[in-house]
């Protein structure tokens, strides 16, 4: 009786093995087609809707290379980009396998029905806690995340794509937090027109913000150098 509920034990653990492997292959594939861009520069426009900050639109440049480096420039101005959201691009996410992939179901979203997928980090020096991801796995394309940090709150990305499909990059990208983990950056000062002057915790307590970004043109694997950063 023993061995035989060894057996079954070992049998169940084989299914849960195998059915992981098979799970974890359309977040490998989006990983993959991310892997073919070493570096880029984009171009874009920067949209921010955050009730504390008067910030009109602007265009940006976006510099990536991996494994990790990242920056956004705005013309004429500080860029607004949450610290968190801007370092967890999708392609500084997936740039590892140090994770787990756990399928969670599937959701229709806007006309496509897309495969979720939470990540766990099982590397203890990854900035983020936990990661879910809504993948088109016909497209091997990430139409949706909302990643939780150690540090600098939670983040909800949307994005859309065009013309730089095949490298995984999107054509929009819509940054969506709550302003109450928001950390301004050095420079920017809180605006309030009208209203009468509160704190900063006040004015930042259980709201949400949103910054879009609308790209035009991506430079890819032209050999970026770390002095971009």
């Amino acid at each position: 009786m023993k061995n035989k509920s060894i057996f079954i034990l070992g049998i169940l653990l084989f299914l849960q093995l195998t059915l992981a492997a098979q799970n974890s292959t359309v977040v490998e594939k989006v990983r993959q087609k991310l892997a073919l861009v070493n570096d880029y520069v984009a171009e874009g426009v920067m949209k921010t809707d955050v009730s504390f900050i008067k910030a009109s639109l602007g265009k940006v440049k976006v510099f990536y290379k991996k494994p990790n480096l990242i920056k956004v420039k705005k013309d004429g101005g500080i860029s607004l980009l949450p610290k968190g959201g801007v370092s967890i691009t999708m392609n500084s996410l997936l740039n590892t396998d140090q994770y787990i992939a756990i399928a969670s179901g599937k959701q229709l979203y806007k006309g496509k029905t897309l495969e979720v997928y939470k990540l766990v980090p099982t590397d203890d020096r990854l900035e983020w806690v936990i990661s879910t991801l809504w993948i088109d796995p016909v497209e091997s394309l990430v139409y949706k995340t909302f990643t939780t940090t150690k540090e600098n709150g939670s983040f909800e990305i949307t994005m859309e794509y065009g013309d730089y499909a095949a490298f995984g990059l999107p054509s929009k990208i819509i940054f969506g937090f709550n302003t109450k983990d928001y950390k301004l950056p050095n420079g920017i000062t809180l605006e309030f027109g009208d209203e009468a002057p509160v704190s900063k915790e006040q004015a930042k307590k259980n709201k949400k913000g949103t910054i879009e970004i609308t790209y035009s043109k991506y430079t890819i694997n032209k050999g970026l150098s770390n002095a971009s950063f």
